[in-house]
Formats: structure tokens, C-alpha cells, sequence
């Protein structure tokens, strides 16, 4: 697979999300279907690997420890602090102390003496992004991680916490259908040399096409509770997929790699890391990397799909409030 940087590692130009292996979307696949896929993961090339301790409560990083301890030194590991599961409630806390109790918690389940990207999963409000970051440069000094990310905040948020040390990647939702980035984040990623890695850039399966009716979707997916797949925001978005579907064909490829080609050709320190369970779409995913796109599809591409043509905003108020990222301007 084509590769990347992300700080001083060289990863594969598209990662994998492992979060849908312990967590959020209805129940988890048995253990040896994960690790199965996770095996596959790295014989297919992938090099990038994206946990957190949020995941499962635990149970993602314990998968990924247990299933690639003696693959460690082929890829590249990817773990969140700063919002994790207490007493089976999610909890954002910024504090050092905690991310540094947090840090040796994920290391033990990991099975591992280093996380090589250590990103703070949501900003904590009421702790200053200087001290959760210098929080996070103590864990690079004492060895424990080896550089550090931040995850769904503002330009502004970057600049702070960069002054205060190097910020190696910048984790946000990212898609067609999700462009928050472009007002703010992707500008100060591009000045400050840091790596915008793109979660859901499948824009939660939907830019696959093969997500066409919500009434199979599990009790607890949490898709249910966002906006643009309850109606009647869906019935119109569904729309754009025939315009999508024509130009993937135009471009030889299926929808999800030419949703993964755009992202890739919007920028050289762009990073996808789509999610799945099926070891089928882990292939098609990867083949997203060998999209090579003309100036002329990304222009036909946003102007099909873009924030005046999607409905519906992409998180409900409750989910909304702990996000730092810019709103896109009305």
C-alpha cells in the first residue's frame, strides 16, 4: 500500500479504525472474527492501527493487545485518553493525573512498553488544553508514548496546545458529507505541518451505497441517534448516492474507494482510516489507495456532495456539546 507520514512515522496511506470491532454499532463480532481481521489488516498492508480506551470500556485495546502482541513492530499504534468509561458512564476528564493513570492502564491492556501516537480524545472544558497537553508531553518524556495527538478540536485549539508541544496528528471526522474541517482545523494542520487523520470517511457506510434502510440497523447503533440518518433527513440524502454511483463507475472504482480517493487527493498529509467487521470490505477499503483522481472528478465530487447538499447536521445537541471543531457557518 502507498504510504504517509503521520510525525516521524511512514504509515499506510489508509489506517484502520478499530472501534467497530468493541463498540458502537450494536454487538461487537466474536473475539476470533476480530482477531481474524485484524491478522488480515496487516498482511493487506495496513501499518496504521486506531484504538482507544473508550472503546468496549477497555475491551478494543485488550483485543488489539492480545491478538497482535507478536506482530507489534509491524505497525503503527494509535490509542485515546481523556474520555473513557467510568462506572459504565463516558467521562471526558483532561486532567493530568488522569490521563497519566489512563496511559499505563491502556499500556497493560495493549501489551505493549509504548504507544506511538497518543491522541486526547475530546478536550476536556474545564481543564486548559495546555495542561492536558503538558499532561501528555510527561508520558513522551518518560518514555511511554512517543508522540502526541489531539482529537475533534478547533484551529485554535491546535495552535494552543502546539505551542506547547509538537502536535503529530489531528484526528476528525473527515468525509464528503462532513467537511467541519475546511473552517478552521485542515488550515492550521497545514501550517503547522501536522497530520489530519479522518475517521468515518465512509461517512459512517453510508458513501458505500450499500447502507440504504435504517430499519435494520441494531437497537444500539449509534446511527439511530444522528440526525442525517433519521428522516426526513435520510430519504434526501439518499439522493445523492445515483450521482455518487454514476461517477465511481466513471472512475473505475466503488463508491467507498472513490469516497477514500476524494479524501486522499484533498491533501498529501491526509490519513483515512475507514472501520469495519467484514474482512471482504477491509480488501475494498484498501484498494481506496490506488485511486488516482483528476482535478476535474474532486471538483465534480464536491459539488455533488458538500454542506449545502447534505441534510441534516452530523450530531444530535447532547453529542454536539463536547465537540470543539468548528460548526459549519450557516
Amino acid at each position: 500500500m502507498r504510504t504517509r507520514k503521520i510525525g516521524p512515522f511512514e504509515v499506510s496511506a489508509i489506517g484502520l479504525g478499530c472501534m467497530n470491532l468493541s463498540h458502537a454499532y450494536g454487538t461487537p463480532p466474536p473475539a476470533e472474527v476480530s482477531a481474524a481481521l485484524l491478522h488480515r489488516a496487516l498482511d493487506l498492508g495496513y501499518t496504521f492501527l486506531d484504538t482507544a480506551a473508550l472503546y468496549g470500556f477497555g475491551t478494543n485495546e485488550t483485543l488489539i493487545g492480545s491478538t497482535l502482541k507478536e506482530r507489534r513492530s509491524e505497525y503503527v499504534l494509535a490509542s485515546k485518553c481523556g474520555m473513557t468509561g467510568v462506572n459504565g458512564v463516558r467521562v471526558i476528564d483532561g486532567r493530568p493525573e488522569t490521563l497519566k493513570r489512563t496511559c499505563d492502564e491502556s499500556l497493560a491492556r495493549l501489551q505493549t512498553d509504548v504507544i506511538d501516537l497518543y491522541y486526547l480524545h475530546r478536550l476536556d472544558k474545564t481543564v486548559p488544553i495546555e495542561e492536558s497537553v503538558g499532561g501528555l508531553a510527561a508520558l513522551v518524556k518518560a518514555g511511554k508514548v512517543r508522540t502526541i495527538g489531539l482529537s475533534e478540536v478547533s484551529g485554535a485549539t491546535i495552535r494552543r496546545a502546539h505551542a506547547v508541544h509538537p502536535i503529530a496528528a489531528v484526528q476528525t471526522e473527515y468525509s464528503l458529507w462532513t467537511r467541519n474541517v475546511e473552517y478552521g482545523v485542515r488550515q492550521a494542520c497545514d501550517a503547522l505541518n501536522i497530520a489530519l487523520v479522518a475517521f468515518s470517511p465512509l461517512a459512517r457506510a453510508f458513501l458505500t451505497g450499500k447502507l440504504r434502510d435504517i430499519s435494520g440497523l441494531a437497537p444500539k447503533d449509534l446511527r439511530r441517534g444522528m440526525p442525517r440518518f433519521q428522516p426526513p433527513h435520510f430519504a434526501e440524502n439518499l439522493k445523492l448516492l445515483d450521482g455518487f454511483e454514476v461517477l465511481a463507475r466513471e472512475a473505475g472504482c466503488t463508491m467507498g474507494q472513490l469516497a477514500l480517493g476524494w479524501l486522499l487527493a484533498k491533501g498529501e498529509n491526509i490519513v483515512p482510516i475507514p472501520g469495519t467487521t467484514n474482512i471482504k470490505h477491509l480488501a475494498e477499503n484498501a484498494g481506496g489507495a490506488d485511486v488516482t483522481l483528476s482535478v476535474d472528478m474532486v471538483s465534480r465530487l464536491d459539488a455533488l456532495i458538500n454542506v449545502k447538499t447534505v441534510h441534516g447536521p452530523r450530531y444530535n445537541p447532547a453529542a454536539q456539546a463536547d465537540i470543539d471543531t468548528e460548526e459549519v457557518p450557516q
